[in-house]
């Protein structure tokens, strides 16, 4: 196998720089309560437009005859455990694994069939466009 090396593009300088600080390095594994009667959202970084959460689930389901039916795109990934995802025009529950992830968009009517102890969700919640 070849490699074809790029000479380096220059940018046009900046005029502005932002520098952003880490003051910690959390773990998406680490915190996990050993049981929890509801799921836990925590959000991981927020900006005008978006949204990353970090859902923990402890086998809950949303509640009989409830839909999700949000006004943005989401993008979820399953880090560990598995979870049922039901679509309402969709006949079957979708199975989600560890390393699935799926686009909900926006007005997607959903829910959330079952899920593992643990699973642990990554979500990225877009605005409406």
């Amino acid at each position: 196998m070849s490699y074809r090396i790029r000479s380096p593009v220059r940018a046009a300088p900046c005029t502005r720089r932002r520098t952003l600080r880490i003051t910690a390095c959390p773990n998406l594994f680490a915190g996990l309560p050993a049981q929890a009667d509801e799921e836990i959202f925590e959000t991981l970084l927020a900006r005008p437009g978006l949204r990353v959460e970090r859902i923990l689930s402890a086998g809950q389901a949303s509640p009989p005859g409830f839909w999700y039916d949000q006004d943005g795109d989401e993008w979820v990934a399953v880090l560990q455990g598995s979870a049922e995802l039901r679509f309402a025009d969709e006949p079957a529950p979708r199975l989600l694994a560890a390393g699935d992830h799926l686009l909900i968009p926006a007005h997607r009517r959903h829910r959330v069939e079952r899920t593992a102890n643990p699973t642990i969700w990554l979500a990225v919640h877009c605005a409406p466009r």
